[in-house]
């Protein structure tokens, strides 16, 4: 197990737009607009999701916790604000998200944050208590969980269609 490095962070936060680009772009509709049934998100919905997540979770939360306010409190996340979004072409979502995602990290590594940053503390609605190192190291877990997801319900596209190979597929057996 690894214990929290900004830089490291940075590394893998910093290529998800481009692992999302090669992933979804030019991709027919049914592997960007399908999802695993009801109640569940297609790639398209996780990519508005992510956009949300750029500009009202990660860099406004670190804002609060590095603030000189006495309220600390977060503002609640809409976990599913993207399903009333307005929607757009995917390569639109795929630009916003890169840029957003260029800028907070731009904001980020403006910040200089030092160990002492990394131990600050925020109040999160339902968690109460958190570091910013806590806040940081779910960014970078969120992204590689949300890129795990959107592999997976591309995957279950062809549930039905590989057979007894299924036996060898963890991703379709869930």
């Amino acid at each position: 197990m690894m214990h929290f490095d900004l830089e490291k962070s940075i590394e893998v936060l910093e290529r998800t737009p481009r692992v999302l680009r090669a992933l979804l772009e030019n991709l027919s509709d049914d592997w960007v607009y399908r999802n695993e049934g009801e109640e569940t998100w297609s790639p398209y919905e996780v990519v508005g999701h992510l956009i949300h997540g750029e500009k009202t979770d990660w860099i406004p939360r670190m804002e609060v916790i590095l603030s000189d306010k006495a309220d600390k409190t977060f503002e609640p996340f809409d976990r599913f604000a993207q399903l009333i979004a307005e929607q757009k072409p995917l390569p639109a979502l795929l630009d916003e998200f890169e840029s957003l995602r260029a800028e907070n990290l731009r904001i980020l590594r403006s910040k200089n944050i030092s160990g002492n940053d990394l131990k600050a503390r925020g109040i999160h609605p339902a968690f109460g208590e958190v570091t910013l190192a806590q806040l940081l190291s779910t960014w970078l877990a969120h992204d590689l969980g949300h890129v795990a997801q959107i592999s997976r319900v591309m995957a279950k596209q062809y549930k039905e269609e590989v057979g007894p190979w299924i036996a060898y597929l963890r991703v379709l057996q869930s």
